[in-house]
């Protein structure tokens, strides 16, 4: 998280939204791991971990969750890369930093 906001600081916001993601992806895998003995699969999908674990997650936490997750398919498979680095600004890329920094807090509260 750290490395999403020094990338913030210096506007690129992209880059910013998919350190997010792949903060979020490496804490829902560490979980798997602890809580289920076993490699977690190979996927960058967080709703997918998040199932497979069979987690109750709040309600505001799964959503923004599920947008980081829909944002991020589209950082990393974009059909067109000049559109996607328009669609953040500044202002939302703080914002899913924090509500990332939030998710995260939770899932440490799993282990």
């Amino acid at each position: 998280m750290d490395t999403a906001e020094l990338i913030c600081n210096v506007g690129r916001f992209f880059y910013a939204v998919f350190m997010c993601h792949l903060s979020i992806e490496k804490a829902l895998k560490g979980l798997y791991t602890a809580k289920l003995g076993r490699i977690p699969p190979k996927t960058h999908s967080l709703i997918y971990l998040i199932e497979r674990m069979k987690m109750h997650v709040p309600e505001h936490t799964y959503d923004f969750i599920y947008t980081l997750n829909r944002v991020s398919t589209q950082i990393r498979y974009p059909d067109d890369l000049h559109r996607m680095l328009n669609n953040f600004d500044e202002e939302k890329t703080r914002q899913m930093i924090a509500h990332s920094r939030e998710a995260l807090e939770w899932i440490k509260t799993r282990l």
